[in-house]
């Protein structure tokens, strides 16, 4: 159906996805469509998601797909003000975007992780003005204990048997560096795929934003200076190109899409197989070169970490 509609571009389903998903452009939007496959012969039109008994007889699949929507309706019935909520999510997501850490997927935040983080803070400070908010939102992220969970209600256990968080009882969770947990059952960690690169990053930018916002007070700032856009390609000495190449767009933009997932990985294995002495940036996008069509490029700034003792620096072969 959305192959025959002349609105839908770059169609592109995923069904081998942890979460199954069509993505697409409407009219030029990317839209990511997920999809859920319920116990019912027919979906009637009033089907309330945020019922546990809809996640009887599925499976592990449309579980996820459907807690997108159900973590979304509970975030916004747990925050105090809805419009100062998406004035603020609006900010720090283009603000995200600008300073390079938007892209779940390469180990950054994605849209649920920020949402998550701007609820805690309203409801943290109900009453407070949205310049405000900006403020004690670098401040409150940036001098936060990592790992310890952001949480916006309690973890329940839950009826349906299915498991949640909780690093006490599932190894897997006590390695997640930066713990975000959706409010909807069965609550899970949002942000498994930040690392400790990243971590770092992340909160290197929160202490700049916090130190901008207080130089906005003092007006020696404006708040353009929050959105000066990253100097990625000014950082580093070195850089590793990941190229992807293919025969025809759709060949290039499901090749691309698997490639990406996998970068995540990379960095990873910079940080395990140096003993973290070698640790890699990612950009979150792909970047395109005019003169060669079908082409698409991810970069990677590599830095040494700075140890106290000075000594002569190691060699890695990254190959």
């Amino acid at each position: 159906m959305l192959a025959e509609m002349p609105e839908v571009s770059e169609l592109h389903p995923v069904p081998d996805a942890h979460v199954p998903v069509l993505v697409f452009k409407l009219c030029g939007v990317s839209i990511d469509l997920l999809y859920a496959n319920l116990a019912h012969v027919v979906i009637p039109d009033d089907l309330d998601l945020s019922q546990d008994s809809i996640l009887h007889n599925v499976d592990e699949q449309a579980v996820s797909s459907l807690n997108g929507c159900r973590v979304t309706d509970q975030i916004l019935r747990l925050v105090p003000n809805i419009p100062s909520f998406r004035t603020i999510l609006r900010f720090m997501r283009y603000w995200g975007n600008r300073r390079g850490v938007y892209s779940n997927v390469i180990g950054f935040l994605g849209g649920i992780n920020w949402a998550i983080l701007v609820a805690r803070l309203c409801q943290l400070y109900p009453n407070a003005s949205p310049s405000m908010l900006i403020s004690r939102f670098f401040r409150v992220y940036s001098q936060w204990k990592w790992p310890n969970p952001v949480t916006l209600c309690h973890i329940e256990e839950g009826p349906l048997g299915l498991p949640v968080w909780d690093p006490r009882r599932n190894f897997r969770d006590r390695g997640h560096q930066m713990s975000m947990i959706t409010p909807a059952y069965p609550c899970m960690n949002s942000s498994y795929n930040v690392s400790t690169n990243t971590r770092y990053l992340m909160v290197q930018e929160f202490t700049r934003g916090y130190e901008i916002c207080r130089a906005i007070d003092e007006n020696r700032a404006t708040w353009d200076d929050l959105f000066e856009p990253y100097p990625f390609f000014e950082l580093y000495r070195n850089y590793l190109e990941v190229g992807i190449t293919a025969r025809n767009e759709d060949d290039l933009r499901n090749w691309k899409g698997w490639v990406e997932s996998p970068l995540r990985t990379l960095v990873l294995k910079f940080e395990r197989y140096t003993h973290e002495m070698l640790l890699a940036h990612p950009h979150p996008r792909d970047f395109s070169d005019g003169s060669r069509s079908l082409h698409s490029f991810y970069f990677m700034g590599l830095w040494r970490k700075e140890t106290a003792q000075p000594q002569e620096p190691e060699q890695f072969d990254i190959r």
